[in-house]
């Protein structure tokens, strides 16, 4: 059995809320657990995840859920600060207590990438499914790429992979609002603050919406820093939530063996 607490409010200021799912047995070790949705800042919600909850609950983490702010009417940093929000309001909420083990992370495409942000200031074990992470570059080496939300219909294409690449051209463009230099590397996962990071997993598909190669250079980037990383590729061209339901108890063992490590 599953406890539920829909809408609570973390960020009064934007009206922010959280969904709170938490095992009804109190018997169970409780770990925290923070699921980010994805959408590329521009669209998705906290029900999105709320297939998976169960699943996660019945390995005794109360899992948090949260919204944050969409573009365009809230661009970059706006999603970036809500997390960090979010994560400061739950350490100090009477959530988190001494019966806590720790708090981890699963983010789902552009949540993977706020996930990110926060590991690495504060420490969580995190597991990214799909986390986009290279923007700038991106956008330089795709100048002629045009932007659309649905490339297939507007633009007539029918190659998976260039479709991909109009939309991921759309939502960099739509969270950064514009495509200043400056702003986009910003918005790299590489310009974020690691000091904290702690255990990362990262899943990526072989063929997908995030390019594998600028995974692997956002690995070596961390990797340079003496930070260890594991990265498992998935075979095919699925992102995300699409795969999901395979790889959620993988994830989730990683993260309760990481708490472990942390709590010993």
């Amino acid at each position: 059995m599953i406890k539920v607490e829909n809408n609570v409010v973390y960020d009064e200021a934007n009206q922010l809320t959280c969904d709170i799912y938490s095992p009804s047995d109190t018997t169970i070790a409780h770990k925290a657990l923070i699921f980010w949705h994805g959408g590329g800042w521009i669209r998705g919600d906290k029900q999105d995840v709320k297939n998976l909850t169960t699943a996660i609950v019945a390995q005794g983490f109360t899992t948090f859920v949260p919204n944050y702010r969409l573009a365009p009417k809230n661009t970059f940093p706006a999603a970036h600060h809500d997390a960090i929000n979010f994560a400061n309001w739950l350490l100090e909420s009477k959530y988190i207590s001494q019966e806590t083990l720790s708090i981890a992370q699963i983010g789902a495409s552009s949540g993977g990438t706020l996930a990110l942000q926060l590991a690495g200031m504060f420490g969580f074990p995190t597991v990214t499914w799909s986390a986009p992470v290279n923007f700038s570059d991106w956008l330089k080496n795709h100048s002629s790429t045009k932007p659309a939300l649905d490339a297939k219909n507007k633009l007539g294409l029918t190659d998976q992979s260039e479709i991909n690449n109009c939309f991921y051209k759309y939502f960099t463009l739509t969270y950064a609002g514009s495509n200043d230099w400056q702003k986009l590397t910003k918005l790299d996962a590489k310009s974020y603050n690691y000091q904290n990071l702690a255990d990362l997993l990262m899943f990526n598909s072989a063929a997908e919406l995030t390019p594998l190669t600028d995974v692997l250079d956002f690995i070596d980037s961390l990797a340079s820093q003496n930070h260890g990383v594991t990265l498992q590729i998935i075979p095919g061209d699925k992102h995300a939530m699409a795969y999901a339901s395979q790889y959620l108890s993988a994830s989730l063992s990683y993260l309760t063996r990481s708490l472990q490590k942390l709590n010993n």
